[in-house]
């Protein structure tokens, strides 16, 4: 019979190697999807309904100033444009899922603005950060081009994603923590009206 003390010895050894074991959770393998848009705070709102986005950052990307300020971007000089990043499950929303709300988020007639916003900091885009990416984003595009319910030409752009620099946090979830003026700002702007002539309906 084992003395006392190597029984603790053992109980130690079985809590040691089991709990640690119980007490991790399975890694989510996420993947990151970036789109331009317009105005960052309007395209928050559409990613973060749906199931499997795990977070949505305003930011900008596609120029060559490091670190850009609001108030530079904004000027128009920076070459960046105002964009949405997507952080999502793979495993519980797709990619195409994705690009399909992008597109009836947006005007794609349009270049260099959206709505009532006008400049090379709002154009519309789709930035890849794989190969897969742009092969569906471009499948994608040749789609709607088949069957869009306008006239207009697509120049939504499709490009590599670059870096990519967070907003300032009061641009972060804008349309929850400024709900009032958010409404004001998306119904002055034409958004919904717009879209509603594009697309047939306005996006839910």
């Amino acid at each position: 019979m084992l003395p006392l003390r190597q029984w603790f010895v053992i109980a130690a050894l079985f809590i040691m190697g089991t709990v640690p074991a119980l007490a991790q959770s399975p890694v989510v393998k996420t993947a990151k999807a970036t789109f331009a848009g317009g105005c960052f705070w309007c395209m928050e709102a559409p990613y973060d309904k749906i199931p499997g986005v795990i977070s949505t950052i305003s930011g900008y990307m596609g120029g060559t100033v490091k670190n850009p300020t609001y108030e530079q971007v904004s000027s128009g000089r920076t070459g960046h444009t105002e964009v949405v990043q997507v952080e999502y499950d793979p495993s519980k929303v797709t990619y195409e899922k994705l690009l399909q709300v992008f597109w009836v988020n947006i005007d794609p007639t349009v270049k260099n603005a959206q709505f009532c916003d006008h400049g090379s900091q709002y154009r519309s885009g789709i930035f890849y950060h794989d190969d897969e990416q742009r092969k569906r984003a471009q499948a994608s595009k040749a789609a709607l081009d088949k069957s869009k319910p306008f006239k207009a030409e697509i120049v939504t752009e499709i490009t590599k994603a670059g870096e990519f620099y967070a907003a300032e946090d009061y641009h972060q979830n804008y349309y929850q923590v400024n709900p009032v003026r958010y409404k004001i700002y998306r119904n002055g702007c034409g958004r919904d009206a717009r879209l509603k002539e594009l697309w047939g309906r306005i996006p839910e």
